[in-house]
Parts: structure tokens; C-alpha cells; sequence
């Protein structure tokens, strides 16, 4: 699966400049740096041309998060589907033929009773290549800054299967190559100047015949993943015991997560990701690492199946797999009043897995530490304070192996 996230410094309040700027780094499309010529140089993919099945905009994306109460925001609320986030997300998706997850501030009216009072949530709307709203997802744990406008959605809405082309049909039009892995090997590369355009328009995801699977997805909003309130025990590990249960075999996260880093540490850092914060994020998936997972197909699966020693067919992949998307801000906005600081994001947005490989021993439902070989994998991952396109192809090598050493 190819999946791209847009990390960016939105701007609070600032809804057509916020769009502008999106637009511009959808323009731009991913840059890489690569060698040319003797040379290296920036090349820039076009996004139609990395042909994306699913984008991922921050939390609150095109509004800015860091409203300090339910009138400053209550401008920019909006229905479900009819707003300008929607509208943004429609064009977008039909534009690059591909799913938009994008996060908005959502009001809610009862249309039978004008005396029931509007209830609003911070929410992710999915849109489909057709433009089509097809899920709506509204954060269950909030943090300080929205719980003072936004009410706790429903934890059910967290998961929804999506359906996306098969491997084979992408073979088919083309779309399955690996583009981004051509260029950082100097392959595929047009023109002469730094930046270096690559490629023509993605090719109609409407193809007659098109082969379609369903991909089982849990979606969340940055807190979600934290203890409820940060009352919980921080080893409830909910978020993460839902992606388990529900047998996700995708995590899409919009997020506006803050750094603990201060203003000239983040600076110094500048393209180099937080790794404060996303080793913290994935000691929220625990739960991943740590039980054996129960999914019988992995993302990228079409309809291999393990052949046993006796001759049967298994229809558990010989490694499972769920992919995790962190779809995080950069940029600072401004103190919510005089007692707080400003917000300061963390960037770091990243496309990872979680693998396990069976070792000898194991057994269903096992705890996976001892009988499991665990690795998480990173494709891609963005600096702190840079603005542009998080890629990843699924079915590709990764950037990054990490693997895991029990403690002694």
C-alpha cells in the first residue's frame, strides 16, 4: 500500500491560508535528496505521480488546534461532510485518485428538534476517491485544550474497513512499481535542474475489472492513544488493546502532538525528527510488540496462503503485520492565555510496522516476547519542524529496522 501524510505548520484561524499552504506542498510533492549528475540535488516527485492510496492530514488540520475555548473556535466549526475540510478533502481525493483522511472541528444539530443544543467534536472525515464521505471518526480521549469545546465520541466509530485496490490491480495499471526507491538509486529521474520533476499524472483508479480487497482500519486522534485523562494506568494501554481486538491491520493517527523540547531545541533540530516523542509513541503500541497478533491476512496480503509441512493450507501469514500511520503537525501557535505557553508541535510524522515473525514455541495468544522475533519497521519519517510529504510504499524495503533485545 502506498501511503502519504502531509505534515505542515498550520496557521490558528487561518482557514484559507491554512488550505494554501496544503496546497502548495501537494504541488511541490515529495522531496527527496539523491544523487545526479555527481551531484546531490533535491528532487521533487510529483504527488500524482507517487499515486498514494491513502493521504493523512494532521488533527484539526486546516484550522489550527490550539483554540482556548469554544467560542474562538465555534467560527470554524463544521457539519459533517458539508464543510470546507470536506470540501478540501473531496477535491484532493479526486485529484490524486485516492482516500483523504483530514481533521476538522465538527458541530452536530438534531434537524427534528432546533431546542436540542449542537454538540461538537474534534473529528476525522475519510473521503473516498470518489469524493465520497465514507467514515467519520470523532476523538474519544481528549486533551486539556479541546475538552474545554469538544464532547468524547464513541470508541465503536474507531474502527471501519476501508477498501482500496488489490497489489494485483496496481501491478496491472503500473501503480505498483517502486518510485521512490528508483530514485534515491538515480533511476527514472528527468531533467537537469535541482529541482527534478519525475513522472506523468497517476493513471484513473475507475479501471473496468479493478480488483478490490478490505482492509481492516483503526483510526485515532493523537490523545486517543494516551491513558484516558491521564488518569488511567498507563499500562491500559487502551487505544492499543482496541487495534488488538479489532484485528487492525492499519492504524491511521492524525495528530497534533506536542514536543517537550523548547523553542531553540526544536530549531536546532530542524529536519531531524523528535525521537523523544516517537519512541514515546510507540511505547504506546505495547500491546503489538508484547501478544501474539490475530489477524489472518497482513496489509499488503492478496491471496498467498503458508503451505504446512503435512501439505495443508494455512491462511495465517508466516509474519504478521500492522501498519501504523503517524500523521503529525510542526509549526508553534500561540499560548491559549497568559498561564500557559505556546504550543509547540513535534513534526516526526512517520509510516511504520509492527512485525511478527513466529520462533519455536510459540502458541496462540501467547504473550510474543520470548517466542516471538518482533521488529518495527520505518519507511519514512519527517523532521520536527519540516513542512512536506511523509511516503511510504508498504510492500517496498523499509529505511529503518528496529529490533527488539529483552532486558537482562
Amino acid at each position: 500500500m502506498r501511503i502519504a501524510t502531509l505534515q505542515f505548520a498550520p496557521k490558528l484561524g487561518d482557514l484559507e491560508g491554512n488550505i494554501r499552504r496544503a496546497n502548495e506542498i501537494l504541488d511541490r510533492g515529495k522531496v527527496l535528496k539523491a544523487e545526479f549528475g555527481g551531484a546531490v540535488k533535491s528532487i521533487a516527485i510529483e504527488t500524482e505521480r507517487l499515486r498514494p492510496d491513502v493521504l493523512v492530514l494532521p488533527e484539526l488540520a486546516l484550522t489550527g488546534y490550539n483554540f482556548p475555548s469554544l467560542d474562538a473556535i465555534k467560527p470554524h466549526l463544521e457539519p459533517a461532510g458539508t464543510g470546507p475540510s470536506a470540501e478540501w478533502a473531496r477535491q484532493t481525493a479526486k485529484r490524486l485518485g485516492c482516500k483523504v483522511c483530514v481533521g476538522y472541528p465538527e458541530i452536530e444539530t438534531n434537524p427534528n428538534d432546533d431546542t436540542e443544543a449542537p454538540k461538537y467534536y474534534n473529528s476525522l472525515i475519510v473521503v473516498n476517491e470518489d469524493g465520497e464521505v465514507i467514515h467519520n471518526y470523532r476523538k474519544c480521549f481528549l486533551y486539556f485544550t479541546d475538552d474545554t469545546w469538544a464532547a468524547e465520541g464513541n470508541v465503536e466509530r474507531g474502527f471501519h474497513e476501508l477498501e482500496f485496490r488489490s497489489r494485483d490491480a496496481q501491478r496491472k495499471s503500473g501503480a505498483a512499481t517502486d518510485l521512490v526507491g528508483d530514485i534515491r538509486r538515480g533511476d527514472n529521474l528527468s531533467g537537469e535542474e535541482n529541482n527534478v520533476r519525475a513522472g506523468t499524472s497517476a493513471p484513473s483508479v475507475q479501471e473496468s475489472g479493478s480488483e478490490h480487497k478490505k482492509v481492516a482500519t483503526s483510526f485515532g486522534i493523537c490523545m486517543d492513544i494516551n491513558p484516558y485523562k491521564f488518569e488511567a494506568p498507563y499500562s491500559a494501554f487502551e487505544f492499543a488493546s482496541r487495534i488488538m481486538d479489532s484485528r487492525s491491520q492499519l492504524v491511521i493517527l492524525s495528530m497534533a502532538w506536542l514536543t517537550m523540547h523548547s523553542r531553540d531545541a526544536l530549531a536546532a533540530l530542524n529536519e531531524d525528527p523528535d525521537m523523544d516523542t516517537f519512541s514515546y509513541w510507540l511505547q504506546r503500541f505495547m500491546p503489538l510488540l508484547e501478544k501474539e497478533m490475530q489477524h489472518a491476512r497482513n496489509l499488503d496480503d492478496e491471496h498467498d496462503v503458508e503451505t504446512t509441512a503435512a501439505g495443508s493450507l494455512n491462511s495465517k501469514p508466516k509474519e504478521k503485520q500492522v501498519v501504523i500511520v503517524f500523521a503529525n503537525r510542526a509549526g508553534e501557535e500561540p499560548a491559549a492565555d497568559d498561564t500557559k505557553p505556546p504550543a509547540l508541535y513535534a513534526g516526526t510524522s512517520a509510516v511504520v510496522a509492527v512485525t511478527q515473525r513466529a520462533g519455536s514455541g510459540s502458541r496462540e495468544g501467547a504473550q510474543a516476547g520470548a517466542q516471538m522475533d518482533v521488529k518495527i519497521l520505518c519507511w519514512d519519517q519527517l523532521g520536527a519542524q519540516e513542512e512536506g510529504i511523509c511516503f511510504a510504499d508498504t510492500t517496498a524495503d523499509p529505511k529503518m529496522v528496529f529490533g527488539l533485545r529483552s532486558a537482562e
